[in-house]
């Protein structure tokens, strides 16, 4: 009987020891980051297409919602803006910090959890997709699967949230141009990862991945 109790326990404690083993190879934190990298992947390529749609198909692009996009957009009439994902208001909140010192983005702009998926020109991003001729690509504009910054007072590039900005082409009687980017946080995907998206993408910001027309328009430090 206690040698039968003996072999019971042994045995407990074996698959104890394997299921260990399969929690730590398997890393279900890591696959989590990573099935939340893909979703990011897969949205700012989405973003890409529809904004490039748009600026091919319209014009006079309204890419900050402003005439021939010169009045938000960087190089414009108007305050130099980084649009954010993040909203104003419950669960998010205003932001209260400034883009980096030295560049020219004046301010974060922010919009409410009513208007954030909007691609009407009122959500996240001011474009109004919805003006393309045959109605706007998408249905909705995505935001980060995370969605969080970890202080209003001191945006980096470690919050979980896109971002956008656009360069006016107007003066110059260039295209007028946009980028936008995300932190990528899984080990396989991020900085110094196995797939590092953000060191290949040809963008100047080594830490975030960036995709666009223009991969040089949001700041390249960190703290943004």
């Amino acid at each position: 009987m206690f040698e039968k109790k003996l072999e019971l326990l042994i045995t407990i404690a074996i698959l104890a020891i394997l299921i260990s083993m399969v929690v730590f190879l398997l890393n279900p934190a890591e696959i989590l980051r990573k099935s939340r990298d893909a979703q990011r992947l897969s949205d700012m390529t989405t973003l890409r297409a529809a904004l490039g749609l748009y600026v091919v198909s319209t014009n006079q692009p309204k890419l900050d919602n402003a005439v021939n996009s010169d009045t938000y957009c960087a190089g414009g009439t108007g305050s130099d803006l980084i649009w954010v994902s993040y909203p104003s208001d419950s669960p998010g909140a205003v932001i209260t910090d400034l883009p980096p010192v030295g560049s020219a983005f004046v301010a974060f702009k922010q919009v409410s959890n009513t208007d954030i998926y909007k691609v009407d020109g009122s959500g996240w991003i001011p474009t109004p997709l919805d003006s393309i001729k045959g109605g706007a690509p998408i249905s909705n504009l995505p935001v980060d699967p995370v969605n969080r910054v970890n202080s209003v007072s001191n945006i980096t590039n470690l919050d979980l949230i896109y971002r956008y900005a656009c360069r006016t082409g107007l003066a110059s009687t260039k295209p007028h141009t946009f980028e936008i980017n995300g932190r990528l946080e899984s080990e396989f995907y991020g900085e110094s990862g196995e797939d590092d998206k953000a060191a290949k993408d040809g963008g100047n910001n080594a830490k975030l991945f960036e995709v666009g027309s223009n991969l040089t328009i949001l700041p390249d430090t960190n703290d943004f």
